[in-house]
């Protein structure tokens, strides 16, 4: 019945600091739709964006920020992931390490958002 993720909605503390994450360090195209509303487009899937207490309905039960684990494969090898997170001043909180993903093993780090989601960047392998 359901053949693929359209697009999820992450809610944010910090509409700057999230965008700036998503955008400068993750290289996400930010995106205006509607009445003010903001999305970040990667492929062919996209992030809405959210703000702690001006979101937009309907809405998840218990919208909070740094709720999220959130796992993307990179377009380019996770060494190159590596060596942008660094010059971007980024931590890495863990890895290289395998895993296993939802097609194919992964090798993957890990870094933090701003609001504290975990994000997981891979490559298959």
């Amino acid at each position: 019945m359901i053949d693929h993720l359209d697009h999820l909605v992450l809610t944010t503390a910090d509409k700057h600091a999230c965008l700036d994450f998503y955008t400068r360090v993750l290289g996400m195209q930010l995106e205006t739709f509607g009445a003010g509303r903001m999305a970040l487009k990667f492929g062919q899937q996209k992030i809405n964006i959210h703000e702690r207490g001006r979101e937009f309905e309907p809405k998840a039960h218990l919208p909070v920020p740094g709720a999220l684990d959130l796992c993307f494969i990179a377009d380019r090898p996770l060494t190159a992931v590596i060596a942008h997170l660094q010059e971007c001043a980024w931590p890495i909180i863990d890895g290289p390490v395998e895993r296993t993903g939802a097609t194919h093993k992964i090798l993957s780090v890990y870094v933090r958002d701003p609001d504290l989601n975990l994000i997981e960047i891979s490559e298959w392998l």
